[in-house]
């Protein structure tokens, strides 16, 4: 009888280990494919993350060509008329440029513009502009570190004009609604007034105002900047550093000066950025050849005329 009741009591243990072991081999199994799923979710994002920021490069390349492209079409037509309209500026102020045209002895006026900073590339830039003894533009995007905080303050410390070019600088974020553009303007503006003491009354927009990847009518956002008093820049000018060509240093420079002599004032689109190496390169004896030909460099401040592509004062 006893024989039977530990026979029993062993079968009965038997089976309780059986369970476990289907118990914990399916806990086991549960844990894999949760740690599996895990990875294969933190990997996914990070892809999802990098395409949105080619995405955002294509999105740059693309509205460089096409205002390339459309600089041709101008340059192409031989008429005094059509020389106003290869300036993208503001139809009342043309008729000013016209007239400094004509007067071959005034100085011309270049305007040296940097996007997308504060990068690695930034006191490399300044260096040169301080050794060079020009002053310049920066349109900068938002970075908390330490590093970008100071080049803030130096551009700032060192005569340089500080402007906004949105905090993100993620075209599907900013451009989603006016909503999102203006509180990404807003963060932007009392970020650099915080850092700096200044605060910055002058933009340019990710892609210009002519872009055509917004997903909202642009004459929304120039709409208001005119009512916050905030004078954006475009460009009439490009040393072809935002294209996904990769041009030397010599090749930015004859593409600046070959575009600079159409122009009695030229503001000239340059980036800021840690991958724009050539640039940097192409500062210094760009600067030596602007200056051989009398040319004025300047910082953009309040006397000077904006060049846009969509006119400020054609949006009510």
């Amino acid at each position: 009888m006893e024989d039977k009741t530990d026979l029993g009591l062993q079968e009965q243990q038997i089976k309780r280990n059986r369970i476990k072991k289907i118990k914990s081999s399916i806990i086991f199994g549960i844990s894999i494919w949760i740690l599996i799923i895990s990875v294969l979710m933190g990997t996914l994002l990070v892809k999802l993350f990098q395409l949105e920021n080619r995405l955002d490069i294509l999105a740059e390349s693309i509205i460089s060509v096409e205002q390339v492209v459309e600089n041709q079409k101008q340059k192409s037509a031989p008429s005094p008329e059509d020389n106003v309209s290869k300036d993208p500026v503001n139809l009342e102020n043309q008729e000013e440029f016209l007239e400094e045209d004509a007067e071959k002895e005034e100085v011309q006026k270049i305007y040296l513009t940097f996007d997308d900073g504060p990068s690695s590339n930034t006191a490399k830039i300044l260096d040169i502009l301080k050794e060079k003894n020009i002053k310049a533009t920066f349109f900068v995007i938002g970075k908390e570190d330490d590093e970008s905080k100071a080049m803030y303050q130096r551009i700032v410390a060192e005569g340089h004009t500080l402007g906004m070019h949105s905090f993100s600088h993620k075209y599907s974020v900013i451009y989603e609604s006016l909503e999102a553009f203006s509180e990404d303007v807003a963060h932007l503006q009392s970020y650099l007034a915080e850092v700096t003491g200044v605060t910055p009354t002058i933009m340019r927009f990710p892609g210009g105002s002519s872009n055509r990847v917004s997903n909202t009518d642009m004459k929304e956002f120039i709409k208001y900047l005119n009512e916050k008093g905030i004078t954006y820049y475009d460009w009439n000018v490009e040393s072809g550093d935002a294209t996904s060509q990769a041009y030397t240093a010599d090749e930015l420079i004859q593409n600046v000066m070959k575009d600079i002599g159409i122009y009695h004032t030229s503001i000239v689109l340059m980036h800021d950025s840690s991958a724009k190496s050539a640039t940097t390169e192409a500062l210094g004896p760009m600067i030596e050849q602007l200056q051989a030909i009398g040319a004025e460099l300047l910082p953009i401040d309040e006397n000077t005329v904006p060049i846009q592509h969509i006119p400020a004062d054609s949006v009510e």
